[in-house]
């Protein structure tokens, strides 16, 4: 069980924020990336989400040098995404020492590669699925495909990964809550665990998202919301516990 998943955005080695995956509506944040690491696992993360926005936009992984140090840094599982579009660049995130990885783009951009990474590493492997308008979106969500979300995961439900990860881009660093009912949609049309992430912005979100773990959803990945304090991790991780946010103890 992955539980409520915090996020930690990467650019130019920094902790960033964008709003709809625009690089141009960015907020950097004043925290060191491998400090928000130990404090999400001192606050009693049990895996923690790094993406590589750098390695989105360019097509390959930029930020290796910080990932290697929030890894060495904490105990805590570590699951990168952001750029990895061929064996090479997979190989060094592995490298780095995470549990697991995000594959995106190569689905679409590169079948071969991606089908070889989800065979090879099996459960190593997540698929986001990133939505604009129930639509695929690619290469840090700069373009969308003719390709729907409902296609690209029948095809991935056949494959040996871990899971799925669905992002709702257009809620993405909005805080305008989830998407939920293309969520329940999604998570009723494969049996891979799926991961939520875009939009939330309360513990009342929280609260929601973790009734659907009957359907399949194994977790919440949260950014925005913790980096502007709407709530602590700790206070999310004990809604989506008990399903419904409580009285301070």
């Amino acid at each position: 069980m992955m539980k409520v998943i915090p996020a930690i955005d990467l650019m130019d080695g920094k902790c960033v924020r964008l709003t709809e995956g625009n690089k141009e509506l960015k907020t950097t944040y004043d925290c060191d990336p491998v400090e928000a690491a130990r404090a999400y696992a001192e606050e009693g993360a049990e895996l923690i989400h790094v993406v590589d926005l750098d390695g989105a936009f360019s097509g390959q992984p930029v930020n290796l040098a910080t990932l290697k140090k929030i890894v060495q840094a904490v105990q805590v599982p570590i699951e990168f995404g952001g750029g990895i579009r061929d064996l090479s660049s997979l190989e060094k995130v592995f490298n780095c020492g995470v549990n697991r990885v995000v594959l995106g783009t190569t689905a679409i951009t590169d079948p071969d590669f991606f089908l070889r990474a989800c065979h090879q590493y099996r459960e190593r492997i997540w698929v986001g699925l990133d939505a604009k308008d129930g639509m695929i979106a690619i290469k840090g969500w700069e373009e969308t495909t003719p390709l729907s979300v409902e296609k690209l995961l029948t095809q991935v439900s056949r494959l040996p990964i871990g899971g799925v990860i669905y992002t709702d881009v257009g809620r993405d660093g909005k805080l305008a809550g989830p998407n939920l009912a293309s969520l329940k949609k999604l998570a009723q049309a494969t049996s891979l665990p799926v991961v939520a992430s875009g939009g939330v912005s309360s513990l009342e979100d929280i609260a929601e998202l973790a009734k659907l773990t009957s359907l399949g959803v194994v977790g919440v990945i949260v950014g925005k919301a913790l980096y502007t304090k709407k709530f602590k991790l700790a206070e999310a991780l004990k809604v989506w516990e008990r399903g419904e946010v409580v009285d301070a103890d």
